[in-house]
């Protein structure tokens, strides 16, 4: 009776087993799909300079990580950042912004700040020149509050933590030794809410749309000594592979970039959320032409006779343009499209990859910031 049981238990623990097996399988054909891709990119005609970079980072300071300064430094560098905009959780008795990482560090550019929690539960992430950013905008409730700048439209570990403990357990046993960072597509959803929220606040105010890594390498399981040496374990989340999953992207008319240069670049929108998990968004490109007047993301054009919208994204893809938060125009295929404008209104683009949306289905590539026609 007993082998009975046992050998039915084995049956149904490898039936389980089945779908965690395909997602392994969907994995392995999605990282074929983005070397291919990446093969086939296109040069971007533009005299503007990129800079990538990441946003909402924390350390050992603050309580919530052990993620120290080498840690963060090391991860920026081993995925070729620009910057990274650290965001502290504060303290009661020393200023975590003024401690943590700024200026330059292994050619990389930190942004000292905090991420600051008012009395009825709203977060903002507060940057050097008064910046304030909006974290978590779906448990946003004063949308009145003086002084925002910008909506963190994405957070990781918002996405994530909507995941089923129990799935992610199998995923990871099945998935994460070999594609660590891949692993995060059979999770990643387009963030509904906080851009219907955005959507609506840009009738309101300009705001700059930003991604939230959320980064606090503290997710795992792991055995440690008496001294903190850890002996054994399996680190979900650091550093170097959550600088992967999405970054923002800042246009500058300057190779170099420095603290004021990003901080204005930042706060004007001129920039764009890139997933580039699945392939470089490295070159897209959403701008505005009225005569000689040529404007870019985070920028106002006055309606003209002659007025017009130009996309170019690295590879061919299918692009959504919003007006006012509704669909307007929905095509694939397109590395470089022009749109007359009739009509004033705000602007915006997500980019899609249809080889991609095959395999995981419809998670956007690209996030433009508005364009505001006035």
């Amino acid at each position: 009776m007993f082998k009975k049981i046992l050998i039915a238990f084995i049956l149904v623990f490898l039936l389980v087993q089945i779908p965690f097996a395909y997602r392994r399988y969907k994995l392995r054909k999605l990282s074929a799909t983005i070397r291919q891709l990446n093969s086939q990119r296109t040069h971007t005609p533009t005299n503007l300079n990129e800079h990538k970079g990441v946003v909402h980072v924390h350390s050992f300071l603050g309580g919530h990580s052990s993620g120290t300064f080498s840690d963060i430094i090391a991860a920026a560098q081993a995925n070729q950042l620009n910057f990274v905009i650290m965001t502290e959780h504060t303290e009661k008795d020393f200023d975590t912004a003024a401690m943590t990482l700024q200026g330059l560090h292994g050619g990389v550019l930190f942004i000292n700040g905090n991420e600051t929690s008012a009395a009825n539960g709203d977060r903002l992430l507060t940057l050097p020149n008064d910046i304030a950013i909006v974290a978590y905008p779906e448990d946003f409730k004063n949308w009145e509050t003086p002084g925002v700048d910008g909506v963190e439209i994405y957070n990781v570990f918002t996405n994530t933590r909507r995941a089923n403990p129990l799935v992610a357990l199998f995923d990871v046993l099945w998935s994460h030794r070999a594609y660590p960072d891949l692993l995060f597509a059979l999770y990643y959803e387009r963030p509904n809410e906080s851009l219907k929220k955005w959507d609506q606040a840009l009738a309101r105010a300009r705001l700059t749309a930003t991604p939230g890594n959320d980064s606090h390498a503290n997710v795992g399981i792991s055995l440690r000594d008496s001294s903190g040496k850890t002996l054994a374990g399996i680190q979900l989340d650091p550093y170097e592979t959550s600088f992967r999953l999405v970054r923002l992207h800042v246009l500058t008319d300057s190779k170099a970039l420095d603290t004021e240069q990003l901080l204005a670049a930042l706060k004007a929108g001129h920039s764009f959320i890139g997933f580039d998990l699945f392939g470089d968004t490295t070159g897209f490109r959403f701008e505005a032409e009225s005569g000689p007047e040529r404007k870019i993301q985070g920028d106002e054009i006055p309606l003209q006779n002659d007025t017009r919208l130009r996309i170019h994204t690295p590879i061919p893809s299918r692009v959504v343009l919003f007006k006012d938060g509704s669909v307007i125009l929905n095509e694939a295929g397109i590395t470089t499209k022009e749109i007359p404008v009739t009509e004033r209104g705000v602007y915006r683009v997500e980019v899609y990859v249809p080889e991609v949306e095959q395999i995981i289905g419809e998670k956007p590539w690209i996030i433009s910031n508005p364009i505001y026609v006035r």
